[in-house]
């Protein structure tokens, strides 16, 4: 797995990340996110795009407990 460098979630200004970012904020495994996505469990439901999940930063942050 290649090392992905993600600006703090304090100071994100996108709306959703990628999985790949979004994993490496949540301390998982991308794979697990998919799960979760298709499965439809896990604390944080993606938005689909065009076939691609995207995370909300907002609910990154709820779960993680950042403040903006």
């Amino acid at each position: 797995m290649a090392f992905i460098n993600v600006q703090p979630l304090a100071q994100e200004n996108r709306a959703a990340l990628p999985t790949a970012e979004a994993a490496r904020h949540l301390n998982r495994a991308a794979q697990t996110l998919r799960i979760w996505a298709m499965r439809g469990t896990g604390p944080i439901q993606p938005l689909r795009i065009q076939g691609r999940l995207a995370w909300p930063v907002s609910e990154l942050r709820r779960v993680l407990g950042v403040t903006a």
